[in-house]
C-alpha cells in the first residue's frame, strides 16, 4: 500500500473533504490518501497576501503531519500533493521533503502540455496574474495559451455546483476557441469532479487539476527528492513546535 499526503493550504474543512474524495478516487485502491488542513490562514486563497500565508501554512501542515506520523507509527508518505491550484510553498516543500512533491497547478500543466498549448479556466480575477507568473516559473510559459477567469471565486463556485457547471462549461468553450487551446485546465480544489460533467460540451480535453495532481504525485518517474529525511536547514524561531523540530538542532 502506497501513501499519498494531500495538504489543503486553506482552512476550509469542506475543501479538504472534496480533495480527499477525488484524490482517493484518482489514486485508486492501492493508495491510501490522507488529507490534512492548514492550521491557520484563509478559508479561501484569493489574493497575494492569502497566497503568501498559505505557503507558510503548507510547510506547517506538512511538518505537523510528519512529526505526528512518526509519533503514532503512521507510515511516511510516498508522495505529497499540495491541494491548491497555485501550489503555495511548492519549491520550499520540495526542497525539504524526502518524498516527491507536486501541486495541483504543476501537475495539471504537465498533463495538459501533452496535448499541446493549453488554457486555464478558474474562479477569481486575481488568480490570473498569479497563475501566469507560476506557469512561467515552472517552465510552462510557452505552453500556456492564456487564462480565462470567471468572476465568482472557487469557493463561490463550489457553493452552487449546478450554476458553476453551466458557467464553467461556457468558459471552457470560450477559452478553447478564443485562445486556440488544445486542452483546457479546470483549475481549483473546489472544482474537483466538475471536469467530467463539462467535458461532453467541450471539443478539447478538459483537465481536472485534482485528478492530475494525484496521478502525477504517484508516478514512478517523479524526480528524485533532494534529501533522505524530512527537514529544514533553518533553525526556526517563534514558529510551530513541529516546524522547529524538523530544523537543525541547536548546539
Amino acid at each position: 500500500m502506497r501513501h499519498l499526503l494531500v495538504i489543503n493550504p486553506n482552512t476550509s474543512a469542506s475543501v479538504s473533504a472534496l480533495l480527499q474524495m477525488h484524490a482517493q478516487a484518482a489514486a485508486g485502491p492501492d493508495v491510501q490518501v490522507r488529507t490534512v488542513t492548514a492550521r491557520f490562514g484563509a478559508p479561501y486563497i484569493s489574493d497575494e497576501a492569502g497566497y503568501a500565508v498559505a505557503s507558510h501554512a503548507t510547510l506547517d501542515a506538512w511538518a505537523a503531519a510528519i512529526v505526528e506520523g512518526k509519533a503514532s507509527g503512521r507510515p511516511a508518505p510516498d508522495a505529497v500533493l499540495i491541494g491548491c491550484f497555485g501550489d503555495p510553498g511548492l519549491i520550499a516543500l520540495r526542497e525539504s521533503s524526502p518524498a516527491p512533491v507536486t501541486g495541483l497547478a504543476e501537475a495539471a500543466f504537465i498533463e495538459a502540455a501533452h496535448h499541446g498549448r493549453f488554457a486555464i479556466v478558474t474562479g477569481g480575477a486575481r488568480w490570473g496574474p498569479m497563475l501566469q507568473r507560476l506557469a512561467h516559473a515552472l517552465g510552462h510559459g510557452q505552453s500556456l495559451a492564456g487564462i480565462h477567469t470567471v468572476t465568482p471565486t472557487g469557493a463561490q463556485l463550489a457553493a452552487d455546483p449546478a450554476a458553476a457547471r453551466t458557467l464553467l462549461a461556457q468558459a471552457c468553450r470560450d477559452a478553447a476557441r478564443q485562445l486556440d487551446a488544445e486542452a483546457v485546465i479546470l483549475g481549483g480544489a473546489g472544482l474537483a469532479g466538475m471536469a467530467a460533467d463539462i467535458q461532453p460540451g467541450v471539443d478539447v480535453p478538459v483537465i481536472d487539476s485534482v485528478q492530475a495532481g494525484a496521478r502525477w504525485a504517484l508516478r514512478s518517474d517523479a524526480p528524485p527528492p533532494p534529501r533522505a529525511e524530512p527537514g529544514f536547514d533553518v533553525p526556526w524561531e517563534h514558529l510551530s513546535p513541529e516546524l522547529t523540530a524538523l530544523g537543525p538542532k541547536r548546539a
